[in-house]
């Protein structure tokens, strides 16, 4: 999760909102890839989860980075919970359980994605390896309880905790126990941005189904293979999901920003202190809801940036589109989720091919897919069609879109390189999920303890 920001700029009407959402956009030359990818620490003696504080730690692990880096601590009531760098290249950041998050620099094609992600992993096994820590790449921790799992000192996190419960059966597991790759890509306008968010909103299903690396709880098959897809399913549906409003044919910036008006806060911000707001939307707080419980109660644009980042749509809109249907997974897919995205929008031509492919998807038809995903993964429908044959099209108009991108590396070969482990899952027939599972029954004996040695970075 982003690392929560200071505008003192106030906040004086709802064009105020739109106007900041609107001013992402950029020329297409200046478009970006920025690239997120989560993973699991555990120690390699016997496969347990690392804690906060303590020699071998995450605690541990931030410092170490820090000290090699030269990025900046990020602190929050007097805890290490991130690092930024000064010069924009990226930030690293913690999620509740200690799954530790590289938020990737915007960089201008996928080798220079790869690439990042090769030296961040790099640089931290130097950190971890002394420490006996290890790290894990798939969607879901596919071992440890929840009371087993960590809990990092992170202010907002606290209030999500509280909070969760109240509003649905399935977010503490969201929290604590799911890791995702994302992409964040730009828009050029209105409408390059609604093109975008609505092509993406309806194949988000699809990338739950591609990267679907999740098929362990507890130590045993939990009968899905995205649970973490499974898990969005009732995490907080009033700021989850899918938006109605996004398959709408003039969908805009100001749609986005009613929907999130009348979304419950978490909290606001002020003087370093975390003020627990999970009691009022940003409508009411724009109205003097907080007017006498706290005093710098009208809102600013730090408040709003700081609510945008705690919506969770499949498509989050911020000043740029966040890709968030994958579960995470091996660093072969770290690179294979922003390909396959920015082979589909980064295009004119493929972005075209794509909007005609999903044209007639209704909202009706997409929950429908969202809900089959997480235990079908590609053998799920959309209507009569096999999600599996679609994939087989999209993944086609990606690789396209990628080639005439022509972004060549030093051996002169593109982008679209990046697309195999997808393609290898379209012709083996098989997801990673269902790859963990062939094994679980096969040689690992009904075991998930060998998924720690086997499939760490």
């Amino acid at each position: 999760m982003a690392r929560d920001t200071t505008d003192q700029t106030p906040v004086t009407s709802v064009a105020d909102l739109t106007a900041y959402l609107a001013s992402g956009a950029k020329p297409k030359e200046k478009f970006r890839i920025g690239t997120e990818h989560e993973k699991f620490a555990f120690f390699k003696a016997d496969n347990s989860p690392v804690p906060y504080s303590g020699e071998a730690s995450i605690r541990a692990l931030l410092n170490g980075m820090a000290a090699r880096n030269g990025w900046e601590a990020i602190i929050d009531e007097g805890n290490i919970i991130g690092l930024v760098d000064i010069h924009g290249n990226g930030a690293i950041s913690l999620e509740p359980g200690g799954q530790f998050e590289l938020s990737g620099a915007p960089l201008e094609n996928l080798h220079q994605t790869c690439k990042e992600s090769n030296q961040h992993l790099a640089v931290l096994r130097e950190i971890a390896e002394p420490l006996g820590i290890g790290f894990l790449g798939v969607g879901g921790s596919p071992k440890w309880t929840f009371a087993e799992t960590p809990r990092m000192p992170k202010s907002r996190y606290a209030i999500m905790t509280r909070y969760m419960p109240k509003v649905g059966t399935k977010g503490l597991d969201m929290m604590y126990r799911t890791c995702t790759i994302q992409v964040n890509l730009d828009f050029s306008s209105e409408e390059d941005m609604r093109r975008k968010m609505q092509v993406s909103m309806k194949l988000q299903p699809l990338a739950t189904a591609f990267f679907a690396s999740s098929p362990f709880t507890e130590g045993k098959p939990n009968g899905l293979l995205s649970w973490r897809g499974d898990i969005w399913r009732d995490t907080d549906n009033k700021r989850a999901g899918l938006l109605p409003a996004a398959f709408k044919p003039d969908f805009g910036f100001a749609d986005y920003v009613e929907w999130a008006l009348d979304v419950p806060m978490y909290f606001v911000v002020r003087n370093g202190h975390y003020h627990d707001c999970t009691h009022v939307t940003f409508r009411q707080f724009m109205n003097g809801a907080l007017k006498g419980e706290i005093a710098e109660w009208q809102p600013n644009m730090g408040d709003w940036t700081n609510h945008l980042s705690t919506l969770f749509p499949d498509v989050r809109l911020k000043r740029f589109l966040e890709m968030r249907g994958a579960d995470g997974g091996p660093w072969r897919k770290i690179c294979a989720l922003p390909a396959f995205w920015v082979g589909l929008l980064y295009d004119d031509e493929a972005l075209a091919a794509a909007e005609t492919l999903t044209r007639d998807w209704s909202f009706e038809d997409v929950q429908a897919l969202r809900d089959a995903v997480p235990a079908q993964a590609l053998q799920a429908k959309l209507r009569t069609a096999s999600l599996f044959e679609i994939a087989r099209e999209v993944l086609a108009i990606s690789r396209s879109g990628l080639k005439r991108r022509n972004r060549l590396n030093s051996d002169g070969v593109d982008e679209s390189q990046f697309l195999a482990p997808l393609e290898e899952v379209l012709a083996k027939k098989s997801t990673l999920a269902e790859d963990l599972l062939a094994l679980y029954q096969g040689r690992w004996n009904q075991s998930v303890e060998p998924i720690f040695a086997e499939y760490q970075y």
